[in-house]
């Protein structure tokens, strides 16, 4: 695959992200996130960032946007894809998705290379799946791709953000888009990639765990609600304490 021109052009992910709220409002009774643990330790706007989520659904990108621009406002929003995907909406190019071929020695190569030149920028931001393929959110067994402790090392002042998502249905008709921030890792670049790579995986995994317990015992209060349909019938659940 030749080489591929970066575009996140903040007009279209404007437009798009306008649209995308209004289906997140229809299809879901409640989008929300606990980001306490970002809120505790914020990232400097010029740090080199990787957002990395695991993949459960079709929803994943949209909440990947929504998220970067009420969370990284200054910040280009940037993701990998299919590239055969690509092909067939190459308007995504211009929300920031650049296409890999998935499964291949040519695809890591383009992969690495392109995430490089994304984290080379200071207002950029890079979002990942590394389990790298579709997986039910209390599936702890699937193991990281090595490619985001490769970067990781590669880009010694590279914050490396976990973030753990679930579709649940609760007690209402729709599901709630439920969502939760790790705690940010900062690399010092002199890691090992194989320790690196375990120190994400159980920091997500953590994260991840996090979230599973909020939903099984119902307990939102900490939670941030973005989004929520008109119905409002989730009662307190959300009311987040103040301070």
């Amino acid at each position: 695959m030749g080489p591929q021109k970066l575009l996140s052009s903040r007009r279209w992910m404007n437009g798009f992200c306008w649209y995308a709220r209004k289906m997140v409002r229809r299809s879901f009774s409640v989008f929300a996130i606990d980001d306490r643990a970002l809120v505790q330790s914020p990232i400097s706007d010029n740090a080199p960032l990787i957002v990395y989520a695991n993949h459960p659904g079709w929803w994943d990108p949209i909440v990947g946007m929504l998220l970067c621009r009420e969370y990284f406002p200054k910040r280009s929003y940037y993701a990998p894809i299919d590239a055969e995907a690509l092909k067939k909406y190459p308007a995504f190019k211009k929300l920031g998705y650049y296409g890999i071929e998935l499964d291949s020695s040519a695809g890591a190569v383009s992969f690495l290379k392109i995430s490089s030149q994304i984290l080379a920028m200071s207002d950029s931001s890079l979002w990942i799946t590394p389990e790298g393929k579709f997986t039910d959110p209390r599936d702890s067994n699937r193991q990281f791709m090595p490619g985001i402790s490769h970067l990781a090392t590669k880009h010694p002042n590279v914050v490396c953000l976990p973030l753990a998502i679930e579709y649940p249905f609760l007690e209402e008709r729709h599901p709630f888009a439920l969502c939760r921030f790790g705690r940010p890792i900062r690399s010092e670049g002199d890691a090992n990639k194989t320790d690196l790579n375990k120190h994400l995986l159980d920091a997500f995994r953590d994260t991840q765990g996090q979230l599973a317990h909020s939903v099984i015992r119902r307990e939102f209060s900490g939670f941030r609600v973005l989004l929520q349909s008109k119905a409002k019938k989730h009662g307190n659940l959300f009311e987040r304490p103040n301070g």
